[in-house]
């Protein structure tokens, strides 16, 4: 296939893509700042002001009652989620480290979502088994450690309604995916996930050049 169109995104270009959109709120804001001062170098591992207004605009679209995310870091992409449930609805974060969600704790209070999320500190996959077997998911999010990345979706799949969507995070891995060069545990296993997914008839997808790229599954 050559139909290649592309645009490089430069600083000032992603200033006028996030200018554009709704504008991005302060909670946002005040969760990233904390978390450049905690983490340094790992706040990148935070989702960028166009992928919060993403997640909580596709929230949002699918009516979203009951939200899973594997993977909460310091809260930025809870937060987005929380954003978008229905009245009602509830955000379970699947998460491991005391260290991080402390901040993410922090900022749900102070935004007003706290009472929404429900965050779990224990192995996703011992979580997401826990959950009672009746339990439908609307909106899913999956950012955590890449070699797990099969068995989260597998976890998750099966529990999504029809029209039901999952998202998950890092799909580029900064391009890494096509670079013939690179066998590293990390890009393995996002090239395995990429493959899962694309063959798997029980979603369709799509893989989006959004941040480091996301891919957005529907189950059919």
């Amino acid at each position: 296939m050559t139909d290649f169109r592309s645009v490089d995104v430069t600083a000032a270009l992603f200033e006028y893509v996030v200018a554009h959109g709704t504008p991005v709120e302060p909670a946002y804001e005040a969760i990233r700042a904390d978390t450049v001062a905690a983490a340094e170098s790992a706040a990148g591992m935070q989702i960028g002001a166009d992928e919060f207004a993403l997640l909580t605009l596709l929230a949002r679209l699918v009516g979203t009652r009951t939200a899973v995310e594997v993977g909460t870091f310091t809260g930025t992409s809870a937060l987005a989620i929380a954003r978008g449930l229905e009245d009602g609805g509830r955000l379970l974060c699947c998460d491991v480290s005391e260290e991080w969600t402390a901040i993410a704790r922090r900022h749900w209070d102070a935004a007003g979502v706290a009472d929404r999320i429900d965050l779990v500190l224990a192995p996703a996959t011992e979580t997401l088994a826990a959950l009672p077997a009746d339990t439908v998911v609307d909106f899913a999010f999956i950012d955590a450690d890449k070699p797990s990345y099969v068995d989260y979706y597998e976890a998750l799949v099966p529990r999504l309604r029809p029209n039901g969507l999952l998202l998950a995070d890092n799909v580029l891995w900064s391009g890494r995916v096509i670079d013939a060069d690179a066998d590293d545990a990390n890009t393995a296993a996002i090239r395995r996930f990429n493959d899962h997914v694309a063959a798997d008839p029980r979603c369709e997808a799509v893989m989006l050049t959004v941040g480091d790229g996301v891919t957005l599954c529907r189950k059919r």
